[in-house]
């Protein structure tokens, strides 16, 4: 799936065409050597070593708390597809498509799982990595002339769920889950977020670990990057740069090079941009670290920052700095993100979303966005009311974007413990010093 930063990154790619045809002929020779490459980024590591897989066990213990919630919800079954939250529970990664996988978890009794049959044998393989391994999982099998939905129908029946009500995940397409719904009238189909996302909106321990890798990780590569800039470079070359410094972490990551007044467009531009001294640059994305996420944001100058820009910077940080103090257990979600808005409106920066033109932040885990997030009404999400509990993990990213001129925007990941909020990474000192 290409999402918003992947597309700037293959527009811009386009942009600059001439620099991807002199790399891929460099490619062609073989990779960058470590003599060619500049020296912050050849002095980098692998860091893999220090990922832990997540089990099955966790995988186990993750359906149990599922089927807790289900009950909750007085919700019979849960359906996953080609989704995240179906990697989540199953280990299992199913790429997209018009023919329906999936996995249907009832609150009680044992799972199936609905497949084409030509897609048997690979489906077989990627659920004896999972929590239902062991050569025992119930797979239905539809031909290319029969539906699949029947056969969700019949599998919910068998679990004594015939009339029940099932929660479907929130990105299932529309034409599966109607189709569901029509095969089984007696159904009730509901949305299955409260399910998903209430198991995976609190962290444990160990994805907490991984989140930390991927943000050091990530701070690694963009000091790396920033050490490396000169004066004349474009943003496609920096993001090749950045793209060589994951290799060298050994994480898949990528991120979005702004500069000057495209850091005022908090998603950036397309359009081509070329480093020049004093300008400001904005560098944003992260890493997945055995599918978890990091999102950082550094904003910074090379040479000599103007006053202007020191003082919006002074404010950005300040925002960041209340919401972070404002992040702690029980407290509403929006009110994290006033706290930081306050600081951005009280200097001069506002109203509203004039300047700090987004929300606060958003939840993370194995998606880069995911539930819930900083914001009055959680973007009216299944719960509009939510509030904080250890164990959730939010960008904490204001800014201030000033239209023809510039942009500041901070961004760390923190976690909410039984004491307040912690960020994965230290904060940005200044425009100058930004690690």
């Amino acid at each position: 799936m290409i999402n918003r930063r992947s597309f700037l990154t293959l527009a811009t790619a386009f942009a600059g065409a001439p620099v991807l045809v002199a790399q891929r002929r460099g490619r062609a020779q073989g990779q960058q050597s470590d003599e060619a490459m500049p020296s912050s980024l050849a002095a980098l590591t692998s860091m893999r070593g220090q990922a832990r897989p997540i089990t099955s066990d966790e995988r186990h213990a993750r359906i149990e708390k599922a089927r807790r919630l289900m009950a909750q919800e007085k919700i019979d079954a849960l359906i996953l597809s080609g989704s995240t939250s179906l990697v989540y529970f199953t280990n299992i990664r199913w790429g997209g498509g018009e023919r329906l996988f999936a996995c249907v978890i009832p609150a009680k009794g044992d799972p199936f799982f609905v497949c084409p049959t030509f897609e048997e044998d690979r489906a077989r393989e990627q659920i004896a990595l999972g929590p239902f391994g062991g050569g025992r999982a119930d797979v239905r099998t539809w031909n290319e002339d029969e539906s699949p939905y029947t056969l969700v129908a019949q599998g919910l029946k068998d679990r004594g769920a015939a009339a029940g009500t099932v929660g479907v995940e929130e990105t299932m397409k529309f034409v599966w889950s109607d189709s569901i719904r029509s095969a089984a009238p007696q159904l009730k189909v509901v949305s299955g977020t409260p399910i998903t996302a209430g198991c995976r909106m609190i962290k444990d321990a160990h994805e907490l670990e991984l989140m930390r890798l991927a943000s050091a990780a990530t701070l690694k590569v963009y000091e790396a990057v920033y050490r490396a800039l000169q004066p004349g470079m474009t943003q496609n070359q920096v993001s090749q740069l950045i793209d060589a410094g994951y290799r060298r972490v050994g994480f898949p990551g990528e991120a979005s090079v702004q500069v000057g007044e495209y850091t005022a467009l908090p998603h950036g531009s397309i359009a081509p941009q070329t480093i020049r001294e004093g300008t400001i640059i904005m560098i944003d994305d992260g890493c997945s670290v055995e599918a978890y996420h990091s999102d950082i944001t550094r904003t910074f100058v090379l040479g000599k920052p103007t006053a202007k820009m020191n003082t919006v910077f002074d404010v950005v940080k300040r925002a960041q700095t209340a919401a972070l103090q404002a992040a702690r257990p029980g407290v509403p979600l929006e009110s994290i993100d006033a706290a930081g808005r306050k600081v951005v409106t009280d200097a001069g920066y506002g109203p509203g979303f004039k300047y700090f033109s987004h929300r606060l932040g958003h939840g993370m885990g194995m998606d880069g966005h995911e539930w819930p997030y900083l914001v009055k009404n959680n973007m009216f999400g299944w719960d509009r009311a939510l509030t904080a509990r250890p164990g959730m993990v939010f960008s904490d990213e204001p800014g201030i974007y000033i239209r023809d001129e510039f942009g500041v925007r901070l961004e760390d990941d923190m976690y909410i413990t039984t004491e307040g909020a912690k960020l994965f990474t230290p904060q940005s000192e200044s425009l100058e010093k930004p690690f």
